[in-house]
């Protein structure tokens, strides 16, 4: 496996489809190494276009998934980012480098990949950036409030309560809304007098965000 060169082919592809508009998003997709963030069985398969799976019943999304996100997140560098659903890491790494000079909070509700993607992310050089969390990602991270951008990588039947209340005047925050049947990933920006405006920005599909205001475990 030629990591780099197939890294490099999946971009460009990307770039092609248009999915991947920003030179940000580019260089951070084109950086990280995704083979890195994920299990031997599937290490492999890193730069096909797909979701894959990290185990306990969870899994990586796709990187077009992952590109669209990040476009929609409009980062310009220097800003603090919450990420909810850490789980293989790979997506908080994207994050870090879309948001350099700035840092990311990512939470992750199951404790096991919680301390692989730390792991994950220290070997591939992270640490500094990106502190992980094992908590409810559907009430946020209070102790770091207020964040320039929330990425939200499940889908919760509304857009949080406590998420929006996390996010600062003049932020952005990113989430697929919907259930089993259907999903939209909606753009909520906080204007600087506190209202709110929302974007629909198109169909989609996430694993369900669980939590105290996303869906009970087993849903």
């Amino acid at each position: 496996m030629d990591a780099w060169r197939e890294r490099q082919a999946l971009v460009g592809r990307l770039v092609s489809q248009g999915l991947v508009r920003s030179e940000r998003v580019r260089a951070a997709m084109l950086k990280v190494p995704r083979e890195r963030f994920l299990p031997g069985d599937v290490a492999g398969d890193a730069y096909l276009d797909a979701p894959l799976s990290i185990g306990s019943g969870q899994t990586v999304s796709a990187p077009h998934m992952v590109a669209i996100m990040a476009e929609a997140l409009l980062c310009e560098g220097g800003e603090k980012l919450l990420e909810i659903g850490t789980g293989s890491g790979y997506h908080a790494a994207v994050l870090a480098d879309l948001v350099s000079p700035g840092r990311v909070v990512t939470l992750e509700r199951i404790p096991e990949l919680a301390e692989r993607a730390e792991r994950a992310l220290a070997a591939t050089g992270y640490a500094d950036r990106v502190r992980v969390f094992v908590a409810d990602g559907s009430r946020g991270y209070p102790e770091e409030a207020p964040f320039d951008r929330i990425s939200v990588a499940a889908a919760a039947p509304r857009v949080p309560g406590p998420l929006v209340d996390a996010l600062a005047p003049g932020g952005i925050l990113v989430a697929p809304i919907g259930d089993a049947t259907g999903q939209t990933l909606m753009r909520v920006r906080k204007r600087r007098d506190g209202a709110v405006a929302r974007e629909d920005l198109g169909p989609v599909r996430f694993v369900p965000l669980v939590g105290e205001f996303g869906y009970p475990a087993g849903f």
